[in-house]
């Protein structure tokens, strides 16, 4: 079994890491370029840097904290946020990331995600889906953040993005997220399913038992999680001692 992989999530605004709950109540929490270092040190397998505002907002990603994180830390990091094109795609890669996470521009842009992999490959390119439950058992795809419902099934939605080329997927729950409660478990699991490709579960770790939870029974291959990283509520190495002892195959010797 390939090892599992654990993701902090720095939500960036105005150069600065912040973190909210269901999208909403936003508030401000550390330097990007100094937490990055932190978990690099730390024992974390990658990061991402989402511009949760970039899209709302129509302007350019920050490039210059992405070329200042990239110089302080070695494992790979993924970003997102206000990627629309192609173009925007190489200026992210070129300032040192390794991966473009993209979510709104693939609904306004579907051919996006096949021009970005035919271009760069597959494992450069993930599909971010922000999705919430609309009715029993049925998940939607929302946009610009959270904001705006596209009506789009979830499901579908990611069996596209892997034929598309995506080769990635990252499943963000609206409904668990911040709220320490635990993963979706549900969805991730109905999303690992239906693809061939890698899921990242996002949105909802409160402690240790979350992290096993989707990454057994939600069927995720890595866990993705902000604030509980963020506040130092849980350490990334007893995360992976932890893991380990539950039989879960981690990278680092814990």
């Amino acid at each position: 079994m390939l090892a599992k992989r654990i993701i902090p999530c720095l939500d960036v605004d105005k150069g600065r890491v912040v973190k909210g709950r269901k999208f909403q109540n936003i508030q401000d929490v550390a330097d990007p370029v100094e937490l990055a270092k932190q978990y690099n040190e730390a024992g974390a397998d990658e990061l991402v840097l989402y511009d949760i505002t970039a899209s709302n907002e129509e302007r350019d990603i920050f490039l210059d904290v992405v070329e200042k994180v990239a110089k302080e830390i070695s494992i790979p990091f993924t970003v997102g946020g206000g990627i629309r094109t192609v173009d925007d795609i190489q200026r992210v890669l070129r300032s040192g990331a390794d991966k473009v996470s993209i979510n709104s521009a693939a609904v306004t842009n579907p051919d996006l995600i096949e021009a970005g992999a035919n271009k760069f490959g597959s494992q450069c390119i993930v599909l971010s889906i922000d999705a919430k439950e609309t009715s029993p058992g049925k998940w939607e795809v929302f946009i610009q953040g959270g904001r705006k419902n596209t009506e789009i099934d979830a499901v579908e939605w990611a069996k596209r993005g892997e034929q598309s080329g995506a080769g990635e997927i990252v499943i963000n729950a609206i409904d668990t997220d911040g709220e320490k409660n635990g993963y979706h478990l549900a969805l991730t699991k109905e999303i690992a399913g239906a693809v061939n490709i890698p899921v990242v579960a996002s949105g909802g770790a409160g402690k240790q038992e979350h992290f096993l939870e989707v990454l057994t029974e939600g069927s995720a291959d890595a866990a993705l999680a902000a604030s509980v990283f963020h506040y130092g509520e849980i350490s990334i190495p007893n995360l992976k001692t932890y893991l380990k002892q539950h039989d879960i195959p981690v990278r680092g010797s814990y």
